[in-house]
């Protein structure tokens, strides 16, 4: 089965082919544009016209990337949430177009997710594991357990990636701060400390970002206070991860989303993972940001688990949490 996903939950616009292949994912295409606002953070109208203006385009170098034609496709899938309402109705119209024209079916799917299959999927030996999903808006511990995903501990307030942005724009970096943040913190030497919020399973941020921000205004180096966050984010990161990895008693953990691709995020899990004797899992990192692959591997594993949707029904759903999807690919 060949699939074409769209992705569409937030900046960037991603379509993706996927073909089933004995069980793993073969990543034929995934290309994706991102949508970078002048000033500020992200605009959802304006994302959404940007989509927009692009989908047409990229689902054409998708399908001649892959080496095959249009009639070759056999579902089309998007993401159907959570996200920003606006960019999620453009990837959605697009999907339901190509699915009429195509005269193929059509499957709405979860994106947080398809974060955590596109793993399983294009990766050896990961077969259960504990993910970290870290991206702008979301920031969960999610594992399998009885017939669904469930989400063992969250952000309270912003992402991640939300936190690193919105500290970035504070002093001046441009969207998006996050690879910005990381090389800064290399140069950094002196740690500040900062508020490390865990409250049981869950993570907050907002305190954080606003002891950091005083930091910079007070005179702090930028390289210091980058090193700060970082060290002081992603080591409560770790910490809720293990939590989960020990109460599930899983033996595997998997990073996801675009702050994934921070090598010293994926330093201490790799540690902590190491020190449980557990295996660590990392997809490279066009996998690992918002794209439009991941949603059609989802969509191909929906399909064959006998799921249908009918392209009036293809809603989408802004508040779509990870653990309201029923797991029908699992055991």
């Amino acid at each position: 089965m060949i699939c074409l996903g769209i992705e569409g939950t937030a900046h960037s616009i991603g379509v993706g082919i996927v073909r089933n292949n004995n069980g793993n994912c073969e990543v034929l295409s995934n290309l994706i544009k991102a949508y970078r606002p002048e000033k500020g953070g992200i605009h959802p109208r304006e994302a959404a016209n940007h989509h927009a203006t692009n989908i047409a385009d990229l689902i054409k170098e998708s399908v001649k990337k892959s080496q095959i034609d249009f009639s070759d496709v056999d579902l089309v899938s998007f993401s159907s949430g959570p996200g920003l309402g606006p960019c999620l109705r453009t990837a959605a119209t697009a999907a339901r177009a190509l699915s009429l024209s195509l005269k193929k079916p059509i499957i709405g799917v979860n994106h947080c997710v398809a974060h955590l299959e596109i793993g399983r999927g294009t990766l050896n030996d990961c077969n259960d594991p504990v993910l970290l999903y870290t991206s702008g808006a979301n920031t969960q511990v999610i594992a399998f357990a009885e017939g669904k995903y469930r989400v063992f501990g969250e952000t309270l307030d912003i992402g991640i990636g939300n936190c690193l942005d919105k500290f970035g724009r504070s002093v001046g970096l441009e969207f998006p701060s996050g690879p910005k943040i990381e090389k800064l913190a290399i140069k950094g030497k002196k740690y500040l400390e900062l508020p490390y919020s865990i409250k049981g399973m869950d993570i907050a941020f907002s305190g954080l970002l606003t002891a950091a921000e005083q930091y910079y205004n007070n005179g702090e180096k930028l390289e210091d206070t980058c090193y700060s966050i970082q060290e002081t984010t992603f080591a409560a990161l770790t910490e809720i991860t293990e939590r989960a990895m020990a109460h599930t008693e899983k033996d595997e953990v998997l990073l996801g989303g675009g702050v994934a691709a921070n090598n010293r995020l994926r330093d201490m899990v790799q540690t902590m993972a190491s020190e449980r004797n557990a295996s660590f899992f990392v997809p490279s990192k066009d996998l690992c940001v918002d794209n439009g692959a991941m949603i059609a591997w989802l969509g191909v594993l929906m399909h064959n688990s006998g799921v249908r949707m009918k392209v009036e029904n293809s809603y989408i759903d802004q508040r779509f949490r990870t653990d309201m999807v029923d797991v029908t690919w699992r055991d």
